[in-house]
């Protein structure tokens, strides 16, 4: 395993090199960031289609993208791969005391395991500025994940509906607003009002347990499976979806909605 990491980075330092490739040495860490973020999303797509062997190639991917910027930071003076691996080796054996540890006390549910985890987490130097619970949610992540997370930190503390039935008025009450704002033809406060909804059913899905963004997917997934119905029926009797009228299109839609109930 050591050899082929080995021959990795050496690969990855002969494009990087004078004589490798020109556009793998013009690159920089906010160039390929979002390299980086296509891979992580292609190898989510994997796991939803229990693909291992795509799952062993888009691992791969990633991979060569953690490679490629520790090959730039390296140049730079910051940090190599074996920091980064020496770093989250480090962190790993210091936040499972229970494991590598001489720690009497064993825990014996997942739950005990994540207490202790922030627990650790909260004394190391690097997390220690932090003033509030909700410090540390990456502002980059897709809305609805730093919702659920945010949602939950505050949950974790007491700060939570008792029952679902609760969150649903809220729900009702934001969508009341944002009909309010629509209105008023204020877009900046229906753009508001849009966002508590948003909020307020994420939340309704993370007390229920769900992860929002994988409810939202699986919706948006319906969505196009249901529309591509709609476009090969009209290819089979020589229509194309813009040549229909609205009326048609939900015809052909609700027919299909009806199937797949």
């Amino acid at each position: 395993m050591k050899h082929l990491l080995e021959e990795l980075v050496s690969i990855m330092q002969t494009l990087r090199s004078p004589q490798g490739c020109p556009w793998d040495r013009e690159q920089t860490h906010a160039t390929v960031r979002r390299c980086m973020i296509e891979e992580v999303y292609e190898f989510a797509e994997t796991i939803d289609d229990d693909n291992p062997e795509k799952m062993k190639e888009e691992l791969g991917d990633i991979l060569f993208q953690i490679v490629f910027h520790c090959q730039l930071a390296e140049e730079a003076g910051h940090f190599s791969i074996s920091d980064v691996i020496e770093t989250v080796g480090d962190k790993m054996i210091r936040r499972h005391p229970h494991v590598f540890g001489d720690q009497a006390k064993k825990l014996n549910t997942p739950d005990e395991v994540l207490d202790q985890w922030d627990t650790i987490k909260k004394t190391e130097k690097q997390h220690q500025h932090r003033t509030s619970i909700l410090d540390g949610i990456p502002k980059h992540l897709p809305s609805l994940m730093r919702a659920y997370k945010a949602q939950k930190k505050a949950a974790k503390v007491g700060f939570d509906w008792e029952k679902a039935e609760h969150i649903v008025e809220k729900i009702e009450e934001e969508l009341h607003e944002v009909k309010d704002a629509l209105i008023g033809h204020d877009e900046t406060h229906v753009q508001e009002e849009l966002g508590d909804l948003f909020f307020a059913v994420s939340n309704l899905a993370r007390f229920l347990h769900y992860d929002p963004e994988l409810l939202s997917n699986k919706g948006v997934d319906k969505f196009i499976s249901r529309f591509q119905k709609i476009e090969e029926e009209l290819a089979r009797s020589g229509k194309k979806v813009e040549e229909c009228t609205l009326e048609e299109l939900d015809k052909i839609w609700n027919s299909h909605k009806s199937q797949t109930r």
